[in-house]
């Protein structure tokens, strides 16, 4: 018998008002595998990850995690299914009036009520896994710049040593160097973790460098899926123009004249 795959989506349907944003749409990801979704603004990338991990409910469709339907789920059964996941906010995300220790040890005293010198610990070693020394742990995010902040969120983000980690735009704002470095450090993360990654992006060379498989997603639908080697000749129009960043071509974008 085959194992199931990590996060099964189907026929995925959430609407905001009159606005249909995702349209049936189809994905799943395999135990172990990075899979990066890309897109447009607005072309329904965030909702998806929102529905995943149960911040919003669709509209219709289902989402498995590990085989088990979790669209009904609430509760302490949703909670049980939420403690697989960790992720990395667009922005980090960081609390201002916390150290950076309490920000890694977060989801760790508040959520797993685990005491606070051992949730220290714990944090020191995930600072340590992203290149950060122990002093940084007593500074508060203001003291940190951009990178040193994404590598707070990282850390963060696997201090529960999750077995899903959810990526929302991790190079965003951040200049190309440190970019690479950031793109390094999720890659040695989620391989040293064995976990299944699922990232949005617009950014290319990231998608390049820690995608498996990548998916594009175009008016709600995934309108191509495949091996991340293979997206220069997908064949896709849609997906030749986005990656080539070009004005003419199947996706419009609204302009407002003048």
């Amino acid at each position: 018998m085959s194992e199931a795959p990590k996060i099964a989506v189907t026929g995925l349907y959430k609407s905001f008002g009159p606005k249909q944003v995702l349209k049936g749409l189809d994905i799943q990801v395999e135990p172990g595998q990075s899979l990066v979704v890309i897109g447009g603004s607005g072309s329904g990338k965030s909702v998806l990850i929102k529905c995943i991990i149960g911040l919003m409910r669709p509209d219709a469709g289902s989402v498995r995690i590990d085989g088990r339907e979790t669209t009904n789920l609430s509760g302490s059964a949703r909670e049980a299914v939420r403690s697989k996941f960790g992720m990395l906010f667009q922005g980090s995300a960081l609390f201002d009036s916390l150290r950076v220790w309490e920000n890694v040890a977060f989801g760790l005293i508040e959520g797993e009520r685990m005491a606070r010198r051992e949730a220290k610990e714990v944090a020191l070693a995930k600072l340590a896994a992203v290149g950060l020394e122990p002093t940084v742990a007593e500074l508060y995010p203001a003291e940190l710049s951009g990178g040193m902040q994404k590598r707070v969120a990282l850390a963060r983000a696997i201090a529960k040593e999750p077995e899903i980690i959810f990526f929302d735009e991790p190079t965003t704002g951040l200049d190309p160097i440190m970019s690479d470095v950031i793109n390094k450090l999720i890659l040695k993360c989620v391989r040293d973790l064995g976990a299944t990654a699922v990232s949005i992006t617009h950014d290319m060379v990231s998608a390049r460098f820690i995608a498996d498989r990548i998916a594009m997603i175009h008016d709600g639908r995934i309108v191509w899926d495949g091996k991340a080697g293979e997206i220069d000749r997908s064949g896709n129009h849609f997906v030749d123009q986005f990656i080539h960043g070009r004005a003419e071509g199947p996706i419009k974008m609204p302009v407002r004249s003048l």
